[in-house]
């Protein structure tokens, strides 16, 4: 086939004439044949291939031009028209179908109902209506952010235009001008009759005669938290949003910052925000809760795995009716989360409780600069947190938790606990709610005269027998949950240097309820490739003890008499009888729980007529104990479902941190034996043994 040639259809002579230019010859059929097939095979011949053309047809050059140039023409003309034609049946058929379509929209019942289908009259209305109703939730929207800003007593186009410098009306820092008014008004340790303990160094302080000033920065401060945190719990969106990593509810930042600016407290690279929100059913009246939580000692009570050191430093306003309604006071607290390797938290802070309405109060915790200073290893500041406590019809309540702090880690955080730490599982707001969850059930049973029901073995047969043995499991869980803060004790940093982590201390026993004389703790932490409840069910099984426990030497043992403290299975407390050879006055009591962020086991060696006593009802507090045991939960890591190192901290983590910690009298108040290194190092030694067992028990090599 030839190409097309460089002459074009359109080009013409200016000499010629129209009729010259437009000749219209009569072709024979024979001639027009030929042409057919030379413009099949080339519709633009060049002028070469129109003279061959000429010569083999027997026509001019220019009529071979000419007819090619109106047989393009008429094939154009020709296909235009067909697609016309085509289009023109296209659009009869569509215009036919919406025809049909319009028809039997007309005929068409509701699938649901059968109903005649919904006019144009009908979703005119409906469209005008939904339209009114977004209007409606807007100006709902505006109506809580105008609200929210006037609990702040600023509007919101002034809330916008804050800055963050310090002395803002919403920066609490210890620069701001809230706290400058306390300089003036330092703490006279010279005149203090109350007491706390901070790093087992005693600061004896208490205020001098508060200035009517100082008084108002107090109150203020407390009042703008109080608001502040009641927004924080009534709303959900646009303040708090579900986290990716666990889905729980976390502060928008950017919302959050525009509805309450505030410059930050720590400007460290280190430093972080932690924030989460909780909700859940108590089994513990309203009124009771609210008491308990404005107590310092039911503090600790109420939440023993959480807060290990709690103190009154100031009451600011006493309650002014029996709802306290208007409570306001300076508290101290140590929170931990019960590893050596684990700085504990420190907070100086306003405690203001508020009645809302009926049946509904409001606790706020926000941190007080009282001392200019911060103390703590680990430095921390308390945002507006704290609880709603909501009373139910049931007599149960409704308890819907915040937990807000920054927080510089001035001691970074060990790797082992820095995803439980950071991915606010260690110290959010699910931890408190699930703690006083499980302690209000565990004072329900303590209150209870259900005593045969809810006591195995037929040993503790009386009401006041079971509340003797609570009380005194509940004494030997504070004890052990305090001996893991091993900070400010006598430390021996080689031990731990050289023995994977063991860390050892020694500490003079003085405390009522505990054997007199020194004492070394030996406390330790590690990953184990298990989820939680599996650890916890090794520990609990009586079969297994024999692999890990010292107290037995190895012997089997009997579990005597056993009370629950909850509807958990694991939630109970037992007496075990070792059997020992030549030991027959010895038995062990142990308490353990487990909950959705983990579990513990404590217990500890105990005299039978110890034990006898307590059953009888007597009190219990002056029996000597030194608790020993295991901490487990979920190693906070991401979970992939492999079954390795993951978890999310709950129930269904693969991955578990164990804690260890053990107690041992080395030597008593009458004894001359002062504590050594020999002593120390055989404690280093059992504990390093006592892993080694748990380790060979799950079958993994040392870690």
């Amino acid at each position: 086939m030839m190409g097309r040639g460089g002459g074009s259809g359109g080009e013409h002579d200016s000499s010629n004439s129209p009729n010259e230019r437009n000749p219209r010859p009569r072709h024979s059929p024979q001639q027009i044949q030929q042409l057919e097939a030379a413009f099949k095979e080339c519709p633009h011949p060049d002028k070469n291939r129109r003279g061959q053309l000429a010569t083999e047809i027997g026509l001019e050059p220019r009529q071979i031009k000419f007819w090619f140039q109106n047989k393009r023409t008429q094939t154009k003309a020709n296909l235009e028209r067909a697609d016309n034609n085509m289009l023109r049946a296209e659009n009869e058929r569509i215009w036919c179908e919406n025809r049909a379509i319009i028809e039997a929209l007309k005929n068409l019942t509701c699938p649901s109902c059968r109903g005649p289908p919904i006019g144009q009259e009908e979703h005119r209305r409906t469209m005008e209506k939904l339209q009114m109703e977004n209007a409606q939730l807007k100006e709902e929207r505006e109506k809580v952010k105008n609200l929210a800003a006037k609990r702040i007593e600023k509007p919101m186009s002034q809330l916008k235009s804050f800055t963050s410098a310090a002395g803002s009306p919403f920066d609490l820092s210890p620069g701001s001008s809230f706290n400058q008014m306390m300089t003036s008004h330092t703490i006279d340790q010279n005149i203090c009759s109350g007491s706390i303990i901070s790093n087992d160094t005693l600061f004896e302080y208490q205020f001098k005669e508060v200035s009517d000033k100082e008084k108002a920065v107090m109150g203020e401060i407390a009042t703008r938290a109080m608001d502040e945190l009641i927004t924080l719990l009534l709303f959900n969106d646009p303040l708090w949003i579900e986290s990716a990593a666990d889905g729980r509810l976390v502060l928008h930042r950017d919302n959050y910052d525009e509805l309450f600016p505030r410059a930050s407290h720590f400007q460290s690279s280190i430093a972080r925000v932690e924030s989460s929100k909780e909700s859940g059913i108590v089994t513990m009246s309203g009124m009771e809760l609210v008491e308990m939580l404005l107590d310092s000692d039911h503090w600790v009570d109420l939440f023993p795995t959480i807060v290990t050191k709690a103190k009154t430093i100031h009451v600011q306003k006493t309650c002014f009716s029996a709802h306290q309604t208007g409570a306001l006071k300076l508290m101290y607290e140590q929170i931990h989360i019960l590893s050596p390797l684990v700085p504990p938290r420190e907070f100086y802070f306003l405690r203001h409780c508020r009645q809302v309405e009926l049946g509904t109060w409001v606790m706020v915790d926000v941190s007080y600069d009282c001392l200019q200073q911060n103390t703590s290893p680990s430095c921390c500041w308390r945002l507006p947190s704290g609880c709603m406590i909501r009373e139910m019809p049931n007599g149960y309540t409704k308890v819907t938790w915040v937990e807000h702090m920054e927080v510089e880690d001035r001691i970074k955080t060990h790797i082992l606990y820095r995803d439980l730490v950071c991915s606010n599982i260690g110290y959010g707001a699910h931890r408190w709610v699930y703690t006083l969850q499980r302690m209000a059930e565990r004072f329900a049973y303590f209150m209870g005269n259900n005593s045969p029901s809810s006591e195995s073995g037929g040993v503790i047969t009386s009401p006041e027998g079971k509340r003797s043995i609570m009380k005194l499991g509940h004494r030997m869980l504070k004890n052990f949950c305090g001996i893991l803060n091993i900070l400010g004790m006598v430390y021996f940093p080689q031990l731990s240097e050289v023995n994977c982590g063991v860390q050892v201390s020694v500490r003079k026993n003085t405390e009522a309820g505990q054997p007199g004389g020194k004492v070394v703790i030996a406390a330790t932490s590690l990953w184990l490739p298990f989820p939680p409840q599996k650890v916890f069910d090794f520990f609990r099984d009586q079969d297994k003890r024999v692999q890990w426990d010292v107290l037995s030497n190895g012997n089997p043992v009997e579990e005597i008499a056993q009370i629950s403290t909850g509807t958990r299975p694991g939630n109970c407390l037992s007496i075990i009888r070792p059997f020992i050879p030549n030991e027959q006055n010895m038995l062990i009591f142990q308490e353990s729980y487990a909950d959705p962020l983990g579990s513990l086991l404590i217990y500890t060696p105990i005299d039978v007529l110890a034990v006898d006593f307590a059953i009888r009802g007597e009190d219990s507090s002056s029996i000597p104990i030194l608790p020993s045991g295991f901490v487990i939960s979920g190693d906070g890591r991401p979970e992939t479902g492999e079954g390795a190192s993951t978890s999310t901290g709950f129930g269904g983590s693969d991955g578990s941190l164990l804690t260890v910690a053990l107690q041992i009298l080395i030597s008593s108040p009458l004894s001359r034996k002062h504590p050594n290194m020999e002593n120390v190092s055989l404690v280093n030694t059992l504990m390093s043994s006592i892993v080694q067992k748990i380790q060979g028990a799950f079958n993994i090599s040392g870690l």
